[in-house]
C-alpha cells in the first residue's frame, strides 16, 4: 500500500480554506505544509490545520517531501511559485485561471515538462455529474458533431465584494474581471464540450461597476476547429445573480446543456453554493423523458455533500491518481492555457475591434 500523497497549500488565502478542507477529506492524500509570502498569515493558517508554516517554497516541498502543490495566490503570481515548486520535484495544481497572461501560462508548462512533473488547474465543474453526462452523450455521438455552444454567466458582484481583497478589480493584482475570475470554469467547460477554436470576436464593458478598473461583462462569437460555432455572454452585472448555464447543439438536432450555478453565485469564501448543479437541457433522441429523472437525482445527492468542497475533493483525487498511475491529469496545463488563450483574445478583440485567430 502507497504512503499518502502529501500536499502542500501556497497562497493561504479564501480559496485556501476550501482547498485545505477537500484534502482533509480526500482518502490517501494528507495537507503537511502551507507557504505564505507573509509568514504570519501562513502560520494563522498552519495553526487551524495543525501543519508547518513556512516562508520559502524549496525549503517546505524539501523538508517535508511534498507531493503536489496546491497553488492559491492571487491569478498574476500563480507562476513564480509554481515554477519554484516544480524545480523542486513537486507537481502542481493551480486554483483557476491557470494564468492571467499565456507568457506566465508557457512558462509553468515548460517547467512541468522539464522536470517530468505533472500541471493542472482547477476545474472541478468537470466533476459535476450534468457535466459528465454531456461529455459522455458527445462521446458516445449521441448528438452527432458538437456544432454551436453557447456559455451564460449572468452574476452579481458588489462594492463590499471588491473591497474584500486589494487584489479585487485591478488589472495588475487580479489580471481582468468576470472573464479571468468568474467565468473560466464556463469557459472551460465549453472548449471541453466544443474542442479547440479557430477564431474568436468580442467585447467587453464595465456596466455598472465603476469602482473597479477591469470588465464586468464580457461577449463574444466563436468559430471552432470543427466548424461549429460558439457564444460567449458572462456578466457580473445582474444582482443578485441569475445563473450560470453551457448549452452544447448537435448536428443531429439533440441538445444537452449543465446550469453549473443557480442563484446568487458562489463566492469562494464568502458564500455557500445554494443550488445544485442539473443538466436543463436533455433532447438526445429516445432520452428526452430522462432528464426529469436527472435533476431529481442530482437535486437528491447535492443535499448529501457540502458541494463548497465536495467537487474539490474530487479533482484531487483524481490528480493524484494521475501521479499514481504516471499519466497527465484529466484538466492539464494545456487545458488551463486554452481558457487564458479565449479571455486574452477577448480582450485584444475589444482592444481592436477585429477578430483574433488563435
Amino acid at each position: 500500500m502507497s504512503n499518502p500523497l502529501r500536499i502542500a497549500v501556497i497562497g493561504p488565502g479564501k480559496v485556501a480554506h476550501l482547498h485545505a478542507k477537500a484534502v482533509l477529506q480526500t482518502p490517501d492524500t494528507e495537507l503537511v505544509a502551507v507557504y505564505g509570502r507573509t509568514y504570519q498569515k501562513a502560520e494563522d493558517f498552519a495553526n487551524q490545520y495543525n501543519i508547518r508554516a513556512y516562508s520559502d517554497v524549496y525549503d517546505m516541498i524539501d523538508r517535508e517531501n511534498v507531493d503536489l502543490c496546491l497553488i492559491c495566490t492571487t491569478h498574476p503570481a500563480h507562476r513564480e511559485p509554481a515554477i519554484a515548486a516544480l524545480n523542486a520535484g513537486a507537481h502542481v495544481l493551480i486554483e483557476k485561471p491557470l494564468a492571467s497572461s499565456l507568457g506566465d501560462c508557457d512558462a509553468m508548462i515548460e517547467a512541468a515538462k522539464r522536470n517530468n512533473r505533472y500541471l493542472g488547474t482547477i476545474s472541478q465543474r468537470r466533476f459535476y455529474a450534468p457535466s459528465m453526462r454531456i461529455r459522455q452523450a458527445i462521446d458516445s455521438g449521441k448528438i452527432g458533431k458538437p456544432v454551436l455552444g453557447t456559455v451564460q454567466m449572468l452574476g452579481w458582484r458588489d462594492e463590499a465584494y471588491y473591497k474584500s481583497d486589494a487584489w479585487r478589480g485591478t488589472w495588475d493584482k487580479e489580471g481582468g474581471g468576470v472573464l479571468v475570475n468568474q467565468s473560466p470554469h464556463q469557459l472551460d467547460l465549453l472548449l471541453w464540450f466544443m474542442g479547440d477554436i479557430e477564431e474568436v470576436y468580442g467585447v467587453w464593458r464595465n456596466l455598472n461597476h465603476p469602482y473597479i478598473e477591469v470588465d464586468d461583462t464580457a461577449l463574444a462569437i466563436i468559430k471552432f476547429k470543427n466548424g461549429g460555432l460558439g457564444n460567449i455572454i458572462v456578466s457580473n452585472s445582474q444582482k443578485p445573480g441569475i445563473f450560470g448555464k453551457v448549452h452544447v447543439h448537435g448536428e443531429n438536432g439533440a441538445s444537452v446543456g449543465v446550469q453549473t450555478d443557480g442563484g446568487a453565485l458562489f463566492i469562494a469564501g464568502m458564500s455557500t453554493i445554494t443550488d445544485p448543479p442539473v443538466n436543463d437541457l436533455w433532447t438526445v433522441p429516445g432520452e428526452e423523458s430522462q432528464l426529469a429523472q436527472f435533476v431529481a437525482e442530482d437535486t437528491e445527492f447535492f443535499k448529501t455533500i457540502d458541494a463548497t468542497v465536495y467537487y474539490f475533493g474530487l479533482q484531487i483525487a483524481e490528480f493524484r491518481d494521475a501521479i499514481r498511475e504516471n499519466r497527465p491529469p484529466m484538466v492539464t496545463g494545456e487545458d488551463g492555457r486554452k481558457v487564458v488563450a479565449l479571455f486574452q483574445a477577448i480582450y485584444e478583440s475589444t482592444r481592436t475591434g477585429l477578430p483574433v485567430k488563435l
